[in-house]
This record gives C-alpha cells, sequence and structure tokens, in this order.
C-alpha cells in the first residue's frame, strides 16, 4: 500500500487542522506527564514508586467513576464546543502547577490533588476527543484516523520526554509545566479553524437517550466484551511504563535525562506500530492478539537486561507491540459501533483503559518498591499473557477462524461491521375502539385444498 493510502486522512481539511493542533499539544502534554513522575519520585519523595503509583492511579481514575455521564455527554453535546472547553482547562492547571513548583510550594498531597483535577477534565475531553476523530472523516477511513492519531500521540512521544528531561536538568520542571500549557493554545486554534459544515452530521439516537445503552449494547457484543478484557488486562498491569522506566533508570544510575530517554525510545516502536496500522484498511483483532504475544514476550526479556542500552532496545518492540494492540482494538470499536451510541461506547472503552491504572499502578509501584522494578516488570508480562490466551482462546471458540482461500497455509478472521442498533419497541396500548374498527383480512379459500 503507497504512503499515500497510509495518510489518507490528512486530505480531509478538518483533520489536517486537527492532526497539527494535536500533535503540539501532545509534545507538550508527554513533557508535563514525564516532569510530573519525576517530581513525584525523586522531589516530594524519596523514589517512592508507590507514590508514583497513586498518582497515576488518582489520574486515571474519574474516566472509570464518572464513565456513565461523560459519555453521555459525549454523545449529546457538540464535541468540538466541550474540546474547546476542557483543553482549556488543562491550560490552566497547568499554569497553575508550574507556578507552584516554580516557588518550591509544591507538596504531595497537592500534586495528588491536581493529578485528581486532570483527571477529572481527561474524563470528559478522552470520549468526546475519540468519538471527534470518526466527525471529522467519512467512515471508511475512519481506522486510517484513528492510527494516524496514535501516530502523532506517539511521534509527540518521541519529542516531549526526552525534552522534558533536558528542561528539568537545565532550569528545573516547573517550566515544562509552563510549555505545556502554552501548547494547548495550538489544540484550541486548530478547532477555531475547523468548518463546522465538514463534520459528519451527528447521529442521533431514537427515542430518548439513556445512559444504559451503551452498557447494553456492549454485553450483546463478545467481540466488545473480548476487546475490553484485553485491553484492561494490558493497560492494568502491563502499561504502566512511566512506573517501569523511571524505577529502572534510578537502577542503571541515571538521572532525569535518561528517563526521558527510556521513554522516548518507547515511543519509536510505538510509532512504527502506529504508521503500520495505517497502512492497513482495516483493524483486525487477529493482530491485537497476536501484539499480545509479542508484549508479553518482549516484556520478559526486557526485565533480564543488565545494561541500560540493551534495556532500550527492548523497550522498542514493548512500545510498537503496545501500540499495535491498542490502535488495533480502538479502531475495532469505533469502525463497529453504531454512530449514535460511538460516545457512550467509547466512554466505556476509555473508562477500561484508563480506569484500569487505578486498579494496577499501585499494584506494579508497590511490587516495584518492595522487589524492585524488575518483577514488576513481571507482573506486566503476565498481564499480557492473560490477555492473549483471552483473546486466543475466544478466536478459537467462536467459529470466527477459517482456512483462507487464497493462501494455502494461512488463517482469516470474520470481519465485522457496523452493528445497528435494535430499537425495542414497546407495544401499543389495548383499545377496543381501535380493535372494533380495524379491518380483518380475509384469505380466500385455496379451491384445490380439501375441505373441512
Amino acid at each position: 500500500m503507497s504512503s499515500g493510502a497510509t495518510f489518507r486522512s490528512l486530505r480531509v481539511f478538518n483533520y489536517r487542522v486537527w492532526f497539527i493542533g494535536a500533535l503540539i499539544s501532545n509534545v507538550g502534554a508527554w513533557m508535563q506527564s514525564t516532569a510530573l513522575q519525576w517530581v513525584v519520585l525523586t522531589q516530594l519523595t524519596d523514589n517512592d514508586a508507590g507514590a508514583m503509583g497513586i498518582t497515576m492511579g488518582l489520574q486515571f481514575a474519574p474516566p472509570l467513576l464518572l464513565v456513565s455521564i461523560t459519555g453521555l455527554v459525549a454523545d449529546r453535546f457538540d464535541r468540538r464546543k466541550l474540546l474547546m472547553i476542557t483543553q482549556s482547562v488543562m491550560l490552566l492547571l497547568g499554569a497553575v502547577m508550574g507556578v507552584l513548583l516554580l516557588n518550591d510550594v509544591m507538596t504531595l498531597p497537592m500534586m495528588y490533588g491536581f493529578a485528581f483535577s486532570l483527571g477529572l477534565v481527561q474524563a470528559f475531553d478522552n470520549p468526546a476527543r475519540q468519538a471527534f476523530v470518526s466527525d471529522m472523516v467519512s467512515r471508511e477511513n475512519a481506522s486510517n484516523a484513528v492510527a494516524l492519531n496514535a501516530a502523532s500521540f506517539n511521534m509527540a512521544r518521541m519529542l516531549g520526554p526526552a525534552a522534558a528531561g533536558i528542561v528539568v536538568v537545565a532550569i528545573g520542571t516547573g517550566w515544562v509545566f509552563f510549555a505545556n500549557s502554552l501548547t494547548f493554545i495550538a489544540m484550541l486554534i486548530a478547532l477555531a479553524m475547523m468548518r463546522p459544515a465538514e463534520l459528519a452530521p451527528r447521529v442521533r439516537q431514537k427515542g430518548p437517550e439513556r445512559l444504559a445503552d451503551g452498557f447494553r449494547y456492549v454485553i450483546r457484543r463478545p467481540d466488545l466484551l473480548v476487546t475490553f478484557t484485553m485491553v484492561f488486562l494490558l493497560s492494568a498491569f502491563g502499561m504502566n511504563l512511566p512506573i517501569f522506566t523511571s524505577t529502572m533508570a534510578v537502577e542503571f544510575g541515571r538521572d532525569a535525562d535518561g528517563f526521558g530517554m527510556l521513554s522516548s525510545v518507547v515511543a519509536i516502536g510505538s510509532l512504527a506500530g502506529a504508521l503500520l496500522a495505517a497502512r492497513r484498511d482495516r483493524p483486525r483483532l487477529s493482530i491485537a492478539i497476536g501484539g499480545l504475544a509479542m508484549f508479553a514476550v518482549a516484556s520478559t526479556i526486557s526485565a533480564f537486561m543488565q545494561s541500560y542500552w540493551l534495556y532500550a532496545v527492548l523497550l522498542v518492540f514493548v512500545g510498537f507491540s503496545t501500540v499495535t494492540v491498542m490502535t488495533t482494538a480502538n479502531g475495532h470499536v469505533q469502525t463497529t459501533t453504531d454512530p449514535s451510541l460511538r460516545g457512550r461506547v467509547m466512554a466505556l472503552y476509555l473508562a477500561v483503559l484508563m480506569g484500569g491504572t487505578p486498579i494496577g499502578a499501585p499494584i506494579v509501584g508497590w511490587v516495584a518498591h518492595a522487589y524492585g522494578p524488575r518483577w514488576a516488570i513481571i507482573l506486566g508480562a503476565i498481564a499480557g499473557l492473560l490477555a492473549f490466551a483471552v483473546g486466543a482462546i475466544w478466536v478459537l471458540r467462536s467459529g470466527r477462524i477459517h482456512r483462507s482461500s487464497s493462501r494455502r497455509f494461512a488463517l482469516t478472521l470474520d470481519r465485522t461491521g457496523v452493528i445497528p442498533v435494535i430499537p425495542e419497541v414497546e407495544p401499543e396500548e389495548f383499545s377496543d375502539e381501535v380493535a372494533s374498527t380495524t379491518p380483518i383480512r380475509i384469505v380466500p379459500e385455496d379451491k384445490d385444498r380439501p375441505g373441512r
């Protein structure tokens, strides 16, 4: 497939503007994320990975707690305007955190509060952002747009952590938070420049929009239940890379720049995985399941590396496999969900993705603090292996796998298209008047049929 097909969504003006704004904003977000983790680990505590896990848990708890509300908001309100509000609030939070750090008055409880506040805003921002991607492009390009979104995210991941490490060492952590607040301006400009008339028309659900509709829809979709389970296991225990890389950087005797370098190395593999996903015509769950197997193997090997640079090389494969799984899962959910419920279903997906962190991060952080980072990495690898087993068993038992008709030894997995909502039609109230005036059609007797 040509490079033009890989970047085909960028031909759409609204998506092109969005991509540029999101790239700039994501660089700042990764800078702030890296600085926040380093502050908690080295300035507010004495290398306490458990406190770092709690910070991550507080930041990712709101999407899980507010899932029923945030999905409904993303479906009911104008997503572009909603994103302008959430991005503005996060700009202000970043600036305030920068002021407190520069004046050396930030404390660990205060950082916990800011982490929860950021998570609260992101709980509304993330489902609207994910569903908005499908509003900007046609349905056949939705999977490509999702993959390019992941590419933008991971291009920023290559630049942001390394830049943050340099800034922290050179002039201090407070300036990193200020830099992040400025990058939100690029996202606000991009949203303001969009052409609303060219966005996909909003599909409204017939009848009242109910919070439970999203849950009910997912429960009726075994493929979504399996996808959500795999994503939960990987995100809760396997995707705690900030804990893994920061504690391993300390173990290897590295400073903030060494930690930032490891985060950027992860992004090299992540970017490769996202661009490869963008070349595919559609997301395939078999690819996500294979990605989980790669993650489990790469993570296990990385836990035994005794050299900083050898560990960094393994992180390329960890990043590649992680993004392959997440991009494929995200694309499958978006492209097979009824548009009228996409916001609520994406809120559930993000609650599983981000909500697993409050459960897994404190556990992983405690393991890293009590037994060392290598055991924490092995715990993540075991979770990846369990997620692979869930997916593989479902594929084998679902009857969706067949022998390929074009390749002799290849297998294919049945494709899942958009599955619409089946409306629940309530029976009309019985009326004697209607019954007495409704004509009854009489079927003429068949002449060839023997009489009774």
